[in-house]
């Protein structure tokens, strides 16, 4: 048996590459995804467990993370949504959504993660923070905003995990991926000219390193956020 992960938004675009990576590479996995959202066409052929989170919270997130007994290695939380928020706080569902579904919920996990870390080892956790934190989003205000805490929760955990866990963030700039999609068909032209590299981003290339901050290289690594978005935050 290989070191189990949890992958949260496992059915997503992102999530769905890394945990192929991830098992791939010899992790045992925990996929995790809201209702709704097909895992057992990824689960099937990767043999591995799933799990639905149910409600909000600490409670929920032990609850998903349940579906398995002993120690959990690392989590690598995914989970998320990004809505345009034309109106800002005259419309604050988008706002609550967005601090809910990026924020609160990788709060809850961490919160979870703690009692189910493996004795003796360092684990690892990693989040998933966005090209929006480091530029900011006129469109996606909310969406940056959750996405900087994210990083913020990052370098705390970084600390209060110093002796259990390392703690780090990728942040990806424009994948093409479902999520993305209603954006590049916006404003495509005006992306690509915003890329260093002149192109958007692949699943595959974010899960490898996801996959290299799980692993023992990484080891000397926490409290980070590295981007991955083809040079679109270069200052």
């Amino acid at each position: 048996m290989g070191d189990r992960i949890a992958i949260t938004g496992a059915a997503g675009g992102i999530g769905r590459v890394t945990a192929k990576t991830l098992r791939s590479a010899g992790y045992d996995l925990l996929l995790i995804d809201r209702p709704g959202r097909s895992l057992e066409d990824l689960a099937k052929p990767l043999d591995s467990p799933m799990a639905c989170i149910e409600g909000d919270g600490a409670e929920a997130a032990r609850a998903a993370l349940a579906a398995v007994t002993g120690p959990i290695y690392g989590l690598v939380h995914l989970a998320g949504v990004m809505e345009p928020d034309p109106r800002l706080a005259d419309e604050p569902g988008v706002w609550e959504r967005a601090i809910a579904d990026n924020l609160a919920n990788a709060y809850a996990f961490a919160t979870a993660m703690e009692d189910r870390l493996p004795p003796g080892r360092m684990g690892r956790l990693v989040f998933a923070s966005s090209v929006a934190f480091r530029r900011g989003s006129g469109d996606y205000v909310a969406y940056s905003a959750a996405k900087g805490g994210l990083v913020g929760l990052t370098r705390a955990l970084a600390r209060r995990l110093r002796k259990r866990a390392t703690v780090n963030a990728v942040a990806p700039g424009v994948i093409m991926t479902d999520m993305s999609v209603p954006l590049i068909i916006e404003a495509k032209d005006r992306l690509l000219a915003e890329i260093t590299l002149g192109r958007f981003g692949a699943a595959e290339e974010v899960a490898p390193v996801i996959r290299f901050l799980l692993g023992f290289e990484a080891g000397y690594i926490t409290g980070q956020t590295l981007n991955v978005d083809g040079g679109m935050a270069i200052d």
